[in-house]
């Protein structure tokens, strides 16, 4: 699908909640059709001299397309009583800014929020009863919901805590692992 063409399907439909993952996917489905840079720097309009080229004429006729299609697709990805609040806004960066300003987060509750996943990503154990691949996706969701809050999660760290935090049955598996890993840095240091 070229950028010309509008999609059928925007991410999903904003509804006044889960911004954050809203504003990321919103974000990368309009970067997929260049039109991110229309909401971010919004750069007005030249008027058209007298006499104006037709590439001109074709030029600007695009660049207003863009910033149309921008503040529609925002439009359509949200829900009626959300798109009140931006109705008056005439262009997708006022648009935008204004979602920004209500449905951001302050610094203060983005940060209790960090704390509040912090700590539960630090109590998470592994249960008797669970699968590897549910426990990781309970640490994915975790780490997931931080990440958009500006705190970094290395791929380490997160490795770390699964392998700590697997019940004894797994032991022998994280040994080997271990092992493997030992093995490999020799390896490299050799080579």
């Amino acid at each position: 699908m070229t950028s010309n063409n509008l999609p059928l399907n925007p991410p999903f439909t904003f509804t006044g909640e889960n911004y954050q993952i809203w504003s990321v996917k919103m974000q990368a489905f309009l970067e997929a059709y260049k039109l991110w840079e229309t909401v971010t720097e919004d750069i007005p309009l030249a008027a058209l001299q007298a006499n104006p080229t037709l590439a001109q004429i074709k030029s600007n006729n695009e660049k207003k397309a863009k910033k149309s299609k921008a503040k529609s697709l925002m439009q359509n990805a949200m829900a009626d009583t959300v798109l009140y609040r931006i109705m008056a806004c005439k262009i997708a960066k006022e648009a935008c800014d204004r979602f920004k300003g209500e449905y951001q987060d302050s610094d203060r509750t983005q940060q209790m929020q960090v704390l509040n996943l912090k700590r539960e990503f630090e109590s998470l154990n592994m249960q008797e009863d669970e699968t590897i691949s549910k426990y990781a996706d309970r640490i994915s969701l975790i780490v997931n919901n931080i990440r958009p809050l500006g705190e970094e999660f290395t791929d380490k760290r997160i490795m770390e805590k699964a392998l700590v935090t697997l019940p004894e049955r797994f032991e022998s598996k994280i040994s080997s692992l271990e092992e493997f890993k030992d093995l490999g840095r020799e390896v490299s240091e050799r080579g």
